[in-house]
């Protein structure tokens, strides 16, 4: 085994606190990352782990040589990235991470356009909901929304996150009532649950400042937004949604937007969806034709963008 594999392999373990997770993550067997690390130490000629049946922790020695380690490592990452620039072509592998939200409503594009403007790149596309580390995970870009004050980490604006109600005209022509502070208990609701949402309040603009709504009783609520929409889209009730989501069904009349007067729901996710890397990728050519593609997708699909 060569010496920067013995290397890649010992900082995944390290960070996955596991042999058998870092197997799975390097796709090798648990004894080569047993024998891996072995090596390692008997090069050093010191113990990187302590090891017991139920847990695994880093020695002090360990603890050193992994932050030279990973510096080596991210070294030899941006070195080699240099190199790729000085090709015409761009060539390897771009991990990105976004919620599973987003894939239908804008990235599932982008993500065909770039293979095929660029077919010597491959994706690794992992939709996960919540902010799990890029660096920790090996990601080169993040696509989230939330906050964006994450140390060590750079952030630039996609597109707006604002928030609408909509409805079906199937749905309003049955209930044949405008929305307002008075009758919001006489519609059915479709509520999205979620761990930054409040399960009893909105956050809305009411006469100029923020404050608290009681919610309706929903008709319907659910932990997958993707779900909801198809029941929002059927004339089930209405829902607040962002208008990245919903843009290509308001253009064609699937939905529509309901307009109320008195108050404006708050998103609790932040104003604009962002793109998001490590420092190191600050120059990768991938990174920045992919987000150079995603701007251009947002203008060209109409979404606000900034």
């Amino acid at each position: 085994m060569d010496k920067l594999s013995v290397l890649t392999t010992f900082v995944t373990a390290a960070e996955l606190g596991s042999f058998s997770r870092a197997a799975e993550r390097l796709g090798k067997t648990p004894s080569a990352v047993t024998k891996a690390v072995a090596q390692l130490e008997a090069e050093l000629g010191t113990r990187l782990f302590e090891r017991t049946t139920r847990q695994m922790a880093l020695t002090e020695a360990g603890h050193t040589y992994l932050e030279g380690t990973r510096q080596a490592l991210m070294q030899l990452q941006i070195a080699g990235e240099e190199v790729e620039q000085l090709q015409q072509e761009l060539r390897g592998r771009l991990r990105i991470i976004s919620p599973p939200s987003f894939a239908p409503a804008f990235l599932r594009e982008v993500c065909c356009r770039f293979m095929t403007e660029h077919p010597l790149v491959r994706l690794e596309v992992d939709l996960k909901e919540g902010s799990q580390d890029l660096i920790e995970g090996g990601y080169d870009l993040a696509v989230r929304d939330g906050p964006t004050d994450l140390p060590g980490l750079i952030a630039q604006p996609l597109l707006e996150n604002r928030v609408v109600l909509c409805a079906s005209p199937a749905y309003l022509a049955r209930k044949g009532m405008e929305v307002t502070l008075d009758n919001i208990e006489q519609h059915d609701w479709l509520i999205l649950r979620n761990p930054l949402l409040s399960r009893h309040y909105w956050w809305v603009e009411l006469e100029g400042r923020n404050t608290r709504l009681r919610q309706p009783v929903p008709r319907l609520t659910s932990d997958d937004y993707d779900f909801l929409l198809a029941c929002l889209l059927d004339g089930q009730g209405l829902q607040f949604v962002p208008t990245w989501s919903v843009a290509p069904y308001l253009a064609r009349g699937e939905l529509v937007e309901v307009r109320v007067n008195q108050w404006r729901v708050l998103s609790a996710f932040g104003p604009w969806i962002h793109a998001i890397f490590p420092p190191h990728c600050r120059n990768n050519r991938k990174v920045k034709a992919f987000i150079e593609l995603l701007k251009a997708h947002v203008q060209e699909s109409g979404r606000c963008a900034r």
